[in-house]
């Protein structure tokens, strides 16, 4: 079943988010992920969350998420998005009501 990477954030230095974004891209194509929505205003209906930057990126499974996530590739850049960032990310399934 399809997992979904689900991040929410406000982005506090660009000059390191966009640098993060140069090799996020490629890693993600790579391990087969796929970009279902990428808004720098979404808009909040329900809560507060930490920021209105909102990516979904959706995987053949948790497992190739898991893959991608962990990989050397994604690894190696992923510290520029949570030092460029306040916010979130999650990993959820599309039908795991276990």
């Amino acid at each position: 079943m399809p997992a979904y990477f689900v991040a929410q954030y406000v982005v506090n230095d660009l000059a390191k988010y966009r640098n993060y974004q140069k090799g996020a891209g490629p890693a993600i194509e790579k391990y087969g992920g796929k970009l279902v929505a990428f808004d720098v205003a979404a808009r909040t209906i329900e809560g507060k969350p930490p920021g209105p930057q909102t990516v979904i990126l959706e995987f053949k499974d948790d497992e190739a998420l898991n893959r991608w996530y962990n990989s050397e590739e994604y690894q190696a850049v992923v510290n520029g998005r949570l030092e460029a960032t306040e916010g979130f990310g999650v990993a959820a399934q599309s039908m795991n009501a276990g």
